[in-house]
């Protein structure tokens, strides 16, 4: 790969991924995490693990027992910008192993209805910490639609700490329509170490937390019916599982596969006020102008981590064919044929964002007319993002 070419940083509540432009997957995914011991360095010297005063990424993830952990992320924005610029340097330094990123060019990437102050912030460190000569910022669901070959859609974006539902009309994203849910890929790991721990496993939410997220990743799914998958795990072990845990010890997985993952349809499951991901999907896309409804049913994409349970696009389209039964043709079932929705699931969701940044950098590669200069950050300060186009 051109050691030149730009670099694309997608930074999510969760994971950081980075890697160059045309691309078809990040050189390096590593937790957006940063840990510090919890124990004097005096004490430490009975481990047999070696700590260091800063831990990052993979490094802090696999001694998280000993760490005070840090998400410099929460929601999808940056909360702890010390902590971020420490992600960045080993994102950069240690990972992509870069000499030095002065001169070069980086699109990153942001939720939507991210506040402008933190847009602001990222560019000043781009330009004045790490000397980039071009910068772009470029919203995580326009992005994920590219990835698809699309301009126009509803982007389902779920990740670790956030779901966004996001209309997108010719490459525009309508903000006043945008829905923002507090449920994502870390509040069913929660649920679920709760669900376990009601049937008698002991787990502690922070030094157990990523053995319970490999649980949900290898053995949850969106319940289609959920009345029938209840009465089936009362009533016959069929959906039993049996999870090996690092310890040796084995557990039994049974109703929770399908309880966990819950939460994104019954909010309320966590203690989050809001409607389910299917509803707010139904009155975004009704909120929209009655010309562009058609069409955005029609291209629904599902993005991020935590789209990935198995089940989860039959679930969604069953709930936007209840709602639009009962609430828009008042239970008469004559006209339901015509409505027509299209859920796309690709396999690469988890880095759907990544993809369609790395598309869009290569794309403006030579064209540095697209980037945000160095020059015109010195000259215009933040009235220079304007070049982003319209947020």
């Amino acid at each position: 790969m051109d050691p030149h070419s730009p670099i694309v940083l997608d930074q999510g509540t969760g994971f950081v991924k980075i890697g160059r432009a045309g691309e078809n997957f990040p050189d390096h995914t590593f937790p957006s995490i940063v840990g510090r011991p919890i124990l004097r360095a005096e004490e430490r010297g009975n481990l047999n693990i070696p700590l260091k005063d800063v831990m990052i990424g993979e490094e802090a993830s696999a001694v998280r027992s000993y760490l005070q952990i840090s998400y410099p992320m929460e929601n999808g924005i940056i909360k702890n910008w010390t902590d971020m610029e420490l992600l960045w340097d080993y994102a950069f330094y240690e990972q992509m192993k870069l000499p030095s990123t002065s001169g070069g060019k980086v699109l990153l990437t942001e939720p939507p209805l991210n506040p402008l102050k933190n847009r602001e912030k990222m560019c000043e460190v781009m330009f004045e910490k790490y000397d980039f000569g071009g910068v772009y910022v470029a919203i995580q669901a326009v992005l994920a639609l590219y990835a698809q070959g699309l301009s126009s859609g509803v982007v389902i974006d779920s990740g670790d700490g956030v779901t966004h539902i996001v209309p997108v009309y010719e490459s525009v994203v309508l903000n006043h329509l945008t829905r923002r849910l507090d449920v994502a890929g870390r509040d069913v790991t929660r649920h679920l170490i709760d669900l376990l721990s009601r049937r008698g496993y002991a787990f502690n939410r922070t030094a157990d937390f990523e053995t319970v997220r490999q649980i949900k990743e290898k053995l949850c799914y969106v319940s289609y019916d959920l009345e029938l998958d209840t009465k089936l795990a009362r009533e016959t072990t069929t959906l039993v599982e049996n999870y090996e845990l690092p310890d040796g010890r084995v557990i039994k997985v049974g109703q929770e596969r399908f309880e966990a993952a819950e939460c994104l349809f019954q909010p309320n499951l966590v203690d989050v006020e809001s409607a389910g991901v299917g509803e707010l999907l139904f009155n975004t896309i009704q909120s929209a102008d009655i010309d562009v409804r058609s069409s955005l049913y029609k291209a629904i994409v599902l993005s991020g981590g935590s789209s990935m349970y198995p089940g989860l696009p039959s679930r969604i389209e069953k709930e936007l064919k209840q709602l639009w039964y009962t609430r828009v043709l008042n239970n008469d079932p004559a006209r339901l044929d015509k409505f027509k929705v299209r859920i796309e699931d690709p396999p690469r969701r988890k880095h759907m964002v990544f993809i369609g940044g790395a598309v869009l950098a290569s794309i403006m590669a030579d064209k540095d007319h697209m980037w945000l200069s160095k020059q015109e950050w010195a000259e215009s300060g933040p009235a220079a993002m304007a070049k982003f186009g319209p947020r």
